[in-house]
């Protein structure tokens, strides 16, 4: 008799596994990444440079890039560690 119970539950468990909906996965669908582009500047306001220093103490400005909207792509060397920073005009810094 436990035979029969084991071997039904088997084959129902087995059943109910190939009953499962498998989730279609369309590798055809793109994903599309916004970027804004950004130009290279040589030099950037007062106040970009004022509240780097103050929030970044030490901080080195590598290079600048401006988009259409007037926000600032900045690249900065702070203690050896290399890392970018998106601000504003007037030095607000954003967070992207």
């Amino acid at each position: 008799m436990k035979k029969i119970i084991l071997s039904t539950a088997i084959l129902l468990g087995g059943l109910s596994i190939q009953a499962t909906p498998i989730a279609a996965i369309n590798p055809a669908t793109a994903s599309v990444k916004f970027q804004d582009e950004y130009k290279e500047v040589d030099a950037v306001p007062a106040a970009i440079k004022t509240a780097l220093d103050t929030a970044y103490p030490g901080v080195k400005l590598e290079k600048a890039y401006v988009n259409d909207k007037k926000e600032y792509k900045i690249d900065i060397i702070v203690r050896d560690v290399k890392s970018t920073i998106y601000t504003d005009a007037k030095g607000n810094i954003l967070k992207k």
